[in-house]
């Protein structure tokens, strides 16, 4: 089986031609609610889905959450715990999830059940005959409670075997609202409008963008937004399948204008040796650090840049606020990526860890504790803990099936997901030296072609 697949619907990315309208969301009581409002958390009602009782049983889920996130998650599993009788054990993965998975595998010690952050590992983990089939408890939820587009993402030739728990929307410009005040800087609209903000808060004294390069999936991200926007979604579903090539004509614009932000060193945060030395947390905690003065006054990612927002003292919505990223050609883009659960033992315990990450019940949890978002529609939005969260929820449950995903998580992992490899490399090489176009087009091309192919 090929490692290209064909889930053209399953690239998740939906313009945002007004869905969000984050400006001045801020925390409950700014009078933005889209959603519904309520005080946020929600309140506690009757379970939603029905568990069975797995008193002693041992189920074991790895994941590459680490930090705040795994520790969002262990409470997720708490519940689990609680309401079934079984013991569960967060296995710590490391990335690339799907060598990890298969370490495991061969010496006979695989988890119950492994969250996958890339569609593409999902598709091998289907193709080597690890992963098992949903079962019927959980295909039941998935009906219940997900668009049709969220069943396809973890589905292989026909048969479910992911069930995507956590979204990311992936198209965000984060930032220091007190460095844009002091500047006399305002949101930009247009990727232009984007580089005379920077520039105007350069002219302040700090220095405008802060990059998490040594995170090469952050640079992934930068380019599938500006190529979204530029040539379009059919461009975008021919590109994240490889049927067209990376030397095409549209791949060189969108190199081109995020040159435009890389090729001016001073206008990043410690330039771009700075960049490929500063990991993805770092990017964010020294954008709202420092006050008036940080490091960096914008930072670009998704939702989940919450989470690393509250390690610091500042406040999401006053302190740190949010603008849809740049519109480089008629919409501004969104992309969204996810993480799925997924079986790799026949077990019970297995089965009905799926049915409950399926479930609102489990998803509330989380979405309680802020930097996640759920594709489950069946979530009352109240469950959220402020109208930014509730916002950019809401886009993506209104996008329904028309959404597309990450396209570097769509790719074989070994092009767009493996640290130091294919195009994470690539695009940090390209960070260093962004005059180098036509270069880091055939690196590319070279490096698809090896990856795409049966």
């Amino acid at each position: 089986m090929s490692t290209t697949f064909s889930i053209s619907r399953a690239a998740l990315v939906f313009t945002a031609v007004g869905a969000l309208a984050l400006t001045g969301c801020g925390g409950d009581g700014d009078g933005k609610k889209k959603t519904g409002g309520g005080s946020g958390k929600g309140t506690d009602s009757a379970p939603t889905v029905s568990l069975p009782k797995l008193d002693g049983e041992d189920v074991s889920v790895a994941a590459v959450w680490t930090g705040p996130e795994q520790e969002n998650f262990t409470k997720v599993l708490d519940e689990f715990e609680k309401r079934t009788g079984a013991n569960v054990t967060f296995v710590p993965a490391q990335d690339p999830i799907i060598n990890f998975l298969g370490t495991k595998i061969a010496g006979q010690q695989p988890p119950d059940v492994a969250m996958i952050p890339q569609v593409g590992a999902v598709q091998q983990a289907a193709a080597k005959k690890w992963a098992k089939p949903v079962g019927a408890e959980a295909k039941a939820q998935l009906d219940k409670n997900y668009a049709k587009v969220w069943q396809e993402l973890g589905a292989v030739d026909g048969t479910q075997y992911g069930v995507y728990f956590k979204a990311a929307n992936k198209s965000l410009i984060w930032y220091n609202a007190a460095a844009f005040d002091n500047a006399g800087a305002s949101e930009p609209k247009s990727w232009k409008d984007f580089l005379t903000t920077a520039e105007t808060i350069s002219a302040s004294g700090v220095t405008p963008v802060s990059v998490g390069g040594a995170d090469g999936w952050t640079l992934t991200d930068w380019f599938e937004n500006i190529y979204l926007s530029q040539a379009g979604p059919e461009k975008y579903d021919q590109l994240a399948k490889h049927e067209i090539p990376w030397t095409d004509p549209s791949v060189k614009d969108a190199l081109t204008t995020l040159a435009e932000l890389f090729g001016r060193p001073e206008l990043i945060a410690g330039g771009a040796d700075g960049a490929l030395q500063t990991e993805f947390p770092a990017s964010v905690t020294q954008t709202f650090t420092g006050g008036d003065q940080p490091k960096g006054a914008m930072v670009f990612e998704g939702d989940f840049v919450s989470i690393n927002i509250a390690q610091t003292e500042a406040k999401i919505g006053t302190d740190a606020k949010v603008f849809p990223f740049p519109a480089v050609g008629a919409d501004s883009p969104v992309v969204t990526g996810g993480d799925a659960a997924v079986a790799l033992k026949e077990t019970k315990g297995a089965q009905a860890l799926l049915t409950w990450l399926a479930s609102a019940d489990a998803a509330k949890i989380w979405a309680g504790a802020g930097g996640f978002i759920s594709p489950n529609k069946s979530l009352d939005l109240k469950a959220y803990p402020n109208d930014v969260q509730r916002t950019m929820a809401q886009a993506l449950i209104d996008a329904g099936d028309d959404v597309r995903f990450d396209m570097s998580d769509q790719a074989p992992q070994s092009f767009g997901g493996t640290p130091g490899k294919g195009e994470w490399k690539i695009l940090q090489d390209f960070l260093k030296n962004p005059k180098d176009i036509a270069g880091t087009q055939k690196q590319l091309e070279s490096e698809a072609a090896k990856a795409y192919k049966s």
